[in-house]
């Protein structure tokens, strides 16, 4: 808990990426139908696939500096030599990145989702989706910035392994709103995409402790108690 309020409270101390990532979304959003056109039936069947991908590329921003900037300054080996596990570290600040980002990106698909000609009554299937896909984001995008965590380029590494395992998210979030479009039952795209989010819980945090640990233990030890003491004073 004492993680997520220092994330969080950094986060309003530094609101450029929680900003960059909302406008991103709605601007990103709103080239489409300068591209498309003007039509209204063409925006509305292409609505749920252009708020997703809108959403999935809005909150791959603010991913690079989820723990470079501590690794940078020495926090991160603090943080470790707390004795607590590195699972539950990486677990708050994906907690933290999901609340700076997945939520303000909900706030913002609803006027977006209008925009396009969306119907009123695919709100609902729209947020319930959104959500448990931020989240799964989150979860997915922690692991894969703490496995690049260290690398050379790693900014350009973390999109090429975010974008393929976030894809079963993308299909099934696009598909249960299409299906509340056409009156089709969007039950069964929801339920899987909850038992992806239930999968990525247990196993995203687990695999981005075991990239927090190997990342701190790749920097030589010198610089490394450097920047721990760097941190602490």
């Amino acid at each position: 808990m004492a993680i997520l309020e220092r994330d969080l409270r950094l986060a309003l101390r530094h609101g450029a990426d929680t900003l960059g990532a909302v406008l991103f979304f709605i601007l990103a959003g709103a080239l489409f139908p300068l591209a498309l056109g003007p039509s209204p039936e063409l925006l509305r069947r292409m609505a749920p696939g252009i708020v997703w991908v809108c959403a999935l590329l809005a909150a791959l921003l603010p991913l690079d500096r989820l723990f470079g900037s501590e690794l940078e300054d020495g926090s991160l080996d603090q943080l470790l030599m707390t004795g607590l596990p590195s699972p539950l570290i990486a677990l708050a600040k994906m907690i933290a990145h999901w609340l700076t980002t997945g939520v303000p990106l909900l706030l913002a698909a609803g006027p977006l989702a209008i925009m396009l000609g969306m119907p009123a009554g695919s709100m609902v299937v729209l947020l319930t989706g959104l959500f448990l896909g931020t989240l799964i984001l989150s979860l997915i995008g922690g692991m894969a910035a703490s496995v690049v965590l260290g690398a050379r380029r790693g900014g350009v590494l973390l999109p090429l392994l975010v974008l393929p395992l976030t894809t079963p998210a993308l299909i099934f979030g696009a598909a249960a709103l299409d299906a509340a479009q056409t009156g089709l039952s969007w039950g069964p795209d929801l339920e899987l995409l909850g038992a992806f989010l239930a999968a990525a819980i247990p196993l995203c945090p687990l695999a981005a402790g075991a990239g927090l640990r190997a990342a701190v233990a790749k920097i030589p030890p010198p610089t490394k108690f450097l920047m721990v003491g760097v941190g602490y004073y």
